[in-house]
């Protein structure tokens, strides 16, 4: 399988925050999404990086000084980020996606326009090759 494609949530399936978020719409996008990273996006959709459930937490300390009221006005962009995901091309080698994949826990999925098309989880390269290094008998 040479095709990460095969691999990919699209798009339309993946939670993402666009880089004019509020850090308090990014707050709730995150709760209802239910995942500790987001990607972040523009409007025209490309990527911009990777929001944390942490980078959240420390923006909420040291720029909303813990008021609600101040995360309605400060935009997610504001927030120093700990770590952004590196995106990768749709012809990037399985290698390098596995290798990415070891210290992100998703890989966000550009095309030549630098447009986010997707991402492919952690779990989803887990669960390939569970399934074909340990086939059921």
């Amino acid at each position: 399988m040479n095709n990460i494609l095969f691999f990919l949530t699209p798009k339309a399936m993946c939670a993402f925050v666009y880089d004019d978020f509020s850090i308090r719409q990014a707050l709730e996008k995150m709760e209802s999404a239910g995942y500790a990273s987001l990607p972040i996006l523009t409007k025209h959709g490309e990527y911009r990086g990777t929001l944390t459930e942490g980078d959240l937490l420390w923006a909420l300390k040291n720029i909303c000084y813990m008021d609600m009221r101040q995360a309605e006005a400060r935009r997610i962009m504001e927030i120093d980020r700990r770590k952004d995901n590196v995106p990768v091309r749709v012809t990037t080698t399985m290698q390098d996606l596995v290798q990415r994949a070891s210290s992100q826990n998703f890989v966000p999925v550009v095309d030549d326009k630098d447009t986010f098309i997707g991402i492919v989880t952690r779990g989803a390269i887990i669960k390939y090759c569970s399934q074909h290094l340990f086939p059921e008998d």
